[in-house]
């Protein structure tokens, strides 16, 4: 697989400039920013959650994990890790579990954790577990210019 459309579409469209790096297969953020010498702080990832009102993306550091009731509290939702068999049809273009930290360009509600805010440069799953996006941490922002922000992990 390759980067997916959506991605492409997205940064095309916000007129973003980016670069792809390849790395080996990976199952997880961590092990991403690993394998790429780059600070899991500067790897954000989605973390998608739900309730009876629908899906929420939380965009994370790779070093943090969501902190389901502080998000919960923050949206005043009651708010479950969704199950991933459940997201493929949102992600039609994604790998299972190489959801891009884009939550706008696939129509969810999506809020930034502020661990994200400050990075010189962002990177991020590309649609499939061997590539990576970067971008100019504010450009990053600039991507998620919609979403919420505040301080929701560990």
């Amino acid at each position: 697989m390759s980067i997916a459309n959506t991605v492409v579409d997205c940064l095309h469209k916000e007129a973003v400039p980016y670069e792809v790096i390849a790395h080996p297969r990976t199952a997880s953020a961590r092990e991403t920013a690993r394998s790429v010498c780059v600070p899991p702080d500067r790897v954000a990832k989605a973390v998608v959650l739900r309730d009876e009102g629908g899906y929420v993306m939380a965009v994370i550091p790779a070093s943090r994990y969501v902190s389901v009731g502080a998000l919960s509290r923050k949206l005043r939702r009651s708010l479950a890790l969704a199950r991933e068999d459940r997201l493929q049809p949102m992600f039609k273009d994604c790998e299972r579990g190489a959801i891009p930290p884009l939550g706008p360009a696939y129509g969810l509600p999506t809020v930034v954790d502020d661990h994200l805010v400050g990075q010189p440069e962002v990177y991020f799953e590309a649609g499939d577990h061997e590539e990576l996006i970067r971008v100019a941490g504010d450009e990053f922002l600039r991507l998620l210019k919609e979403a919420r922000h505040g301080l929701f992990s560990h």
